[in-house]
């Protein structure tokens, strides 16, 4: 007690709790909204429906023989867990938790408000979690005997389980969050309630508002036509916005796993728009989401359509060859596709290659070779039997990859505190997900994820053509990101030892998506270069040189290396004049089907 006669607890919980006149209220509002979630997930499981989350049960990970194992130290960790709580019932009131994390520690975002420091309650909930969730983690680097691959999987489920416990991901455990329904009189929790039901209806964590952006209108605005389609790809032939043009065009293959318009965001992101500038002649392929008829498509059929876009425009443009660039798993087909028109005699019809962030030799292809095991395979061929995958699962499957950053901090945000959504064009596109033709995406996983086929000479054959990455001669660009947790540094360094022509590689700053949307105008990042003769990665950073900025610049000077012969902007140049005649504006229908 105080001199006021006050218990001094309550003074420290006195910011939390509503006023008396507001304590019904607030009771009611939590109520109605707990029995809400209550009733819709009932009705969905009443519906027989698949959930996402299902891919991600670690329970379902653990069915080996270190599973007792797990279970004798799980229970060790939880009975000092409860011991630790039962001391603590001991202590008197003067108790006081440790409120500053040590000095050397890296900062907690999910702690950022003062209250997990200042008062007493939320620190030791934060010490308490901070202490399981250590000892979850560290239960999984102490088990012994296990098959590395095993221990892997584990160590990524038990990151995932205790970024799921966290106490900032409860309502009542997090003091920013009941602050929040205090001061609105539970308005952000029914706000917030309104974007989970949606979320839960659409099937799809959402990241910003899917009506803040509408492709071809606010985004993905480049001018130009598609000229060009089958049932695989719509091709885009942008507009030139200057005098003169590069005689060599550029065709660029997006992931089909994504949208094209990630490089083509709006004016100030754009590299498409940007490339244009540069006197580029560009044409883009706009996969096609699959769907029920695209069953019996495999990695030929893209190989095929890769072949016929650069044949597409050489034909139209009248030109011998084309730069190329692959983006991620279109990267690694495109090599694909070089290897076979070099073992075919035509590789004179690519001038050179660029690829961003893509993968051909997967022993270091990070946690993404999680995902490869006869479990997960199994659970894909059951989400598939229409003969696709619902690209939502693949959206999971990568959110889940930075569950902390693309999850539980929007679990947060937009359920527990009812925060607007941003408007953030790279948020919208990557909730902007695209189905997968089931066959060829098992044979993609099985055949290069886990059993990396493709660095093995002749084991892969694509339309007839056994595959040798060491007969691709064509200059070759190499972009990595040294953040990238998709395509990691270490997995894409394995272009520079397999392909067997001239090659440049370039290390970019931050990651998978940022590392390659970085315009020059924005002065954000940097990029390294240096020594393409170096036999490892750690010899090339070594001794490599840091450029502050994008490297956009130092990619159209290697393009401008290979081929600077210019010509006017007219005829066959401009899109829809040429033979090919424009079907559609851009960004195309493709594009748009969901």
């Amino acid at each position: 007690m105080n001199e006021t006669g006050k218990d001094d607890a309550a003074d420290i919980l006195k910011p939390f709790l509503p006023s008396p006149d507001d304590l019904q209220h607030w009771a009611s509002v939590m109520g109605r909204a707990q029995q809400m979630m209550l009733e819709y997930a009932l009705g969905q499981a009443n519906d027989g429906k698949t959930s996402a989350a299902a891919m991600f049960d670690p329970a379902s990970w653990l069915s080996s023989p270190a599973t007792q194992q797990w279970a004798e130290q799980s229970s060790k960790m939880w009975e000092q867990g409860v011991a630790f709580w039962t001391s603590l019932a001991t202590l008197g009131p003067s108790f006081t938790p440790l409120t500053d994390a040590p000095t050397n520690a890296p900062k907690d975002k999910r702690f950022a408000d003062p209250e997990w420091s200042a008062n007493p309650v939320f620190a030791l909930i934060r010490q308490t979690y901070g202490l399981l969730s250590d000892q979850l983690l560290e239960t999984t680097h102490q088990m012994q005997g296990l098959d590395p691959a095993i221990r892997t999987k584990m160590e990524f489920a038990a990151k995932n389980m205790a970024e799921a416990f966290s106490p900032t991901n409860l309502a009542l455990t997090n003091p920013e969050v009941i602050k929040r329904a205090v001061e609105t009189r539970g308005e952000s929790l029914l706000k917030g309630l309104k974007h989970m039901l949606t979320d839960l209806s659409r099937g799809q964590l959402s990241h910003v508002d899917p009506d803040a952006f509408e492709v071809g209108v606010n985004i993905a605005t480049t001018p130009g036509k598609v000229i060009h389609e089958t049932d695989l790809y719509q091709l885009i032939h942008y507009a030139p916005t200057t005098r003169e043009v590069f005689t060599v065009p550029l065709v660029i293959f997006p992931p089909w796993i994504n949208r094209f318009y990630i490089l083509d965001l709006n004016p100030a992101k754009s590299f498409v728009a940007w490339a244009v500038e540069q006197g580029l002649s560009v044409f883009m392929v706009s996969w096609k989401s699959a769907d029920a008829s695209m069953k019996d498509v495999v990695w030929d059929d893209y190989i095929a359509a890769q072949v016929d876009a650069i044949d597409t425009v050489r034909d139209l443009l009248d030109v011998p060859a084309v730069h190329t660039i692959g983006y991620c798993v279109a990267g690694t087909t495109l090599a694909a596709t070089l290897a076979m028109l070099s073992a075919k005699g035509e590789a004179d019809k690519v001038k050179s290659v660029t690829f961003f962030t893509a993968q051909i030799d997967f022993e270091f292809a990070g946690d993404l070779k999680l995902f490869v095991d006869e479990s997960y395979l199994a659970l894909l061929e059951q989400l598939s039997a229409q003969g696709f995958l619902d690209g939502r699962y693949m959206a999971a499957t990568f959110n889940s990859l930075r569950g902390r950053d693309l999850i539980w901090n929007y679990v947060v945000s937009n359920y527990l505190l009812g925060n607007d959504y941003p408007p953030f064009d790279l948020l919208y596109w990557n909730g902007d997900t695209t189905n997968l033709p089931a066959k060829w995406h098992r044979q993609y996983l099985v055949d290069l994820y886990r059993d990396n086929r493709m660095v093995i000479p002749n084991s892969l054959s694509v339309c007839g053509t056994p595959l040798d990455l060491r007969k691709i001669r064509t200059p070759a660009y190499i972009q990595a990101g040294r953040e990238d947790h998709i395509a990691p540094l270490a997995s894409v360094w394995r272009l520079m030892d397999h392909l067997s022509g001239d090659k440049t590689f370039l290390l970019a700053g931050s990651g998978h998506i940022a590392g390659v949307v970085n315009p020059p105008a924005a002065g954000k990042y940097q990029y390294w270069t240096g020594d393409n003769g170096a036999t490892t990665l750690a010899d090339f950073e070594a001794a490599a040189t840091e450029t502050k900025g994008s490297w956009w610049p130092h990619w159209i000077g290697w393009i401008a290396a290979r081929d600077d012969a210019k010509i006017p902007a007219k005829g066959s140049r401009i899109p829809g004049k040429g033979a090919k005649k424009a079907i559609e504006d851009a960004p195309g229908r493709y594009v748009k089907q969901r």
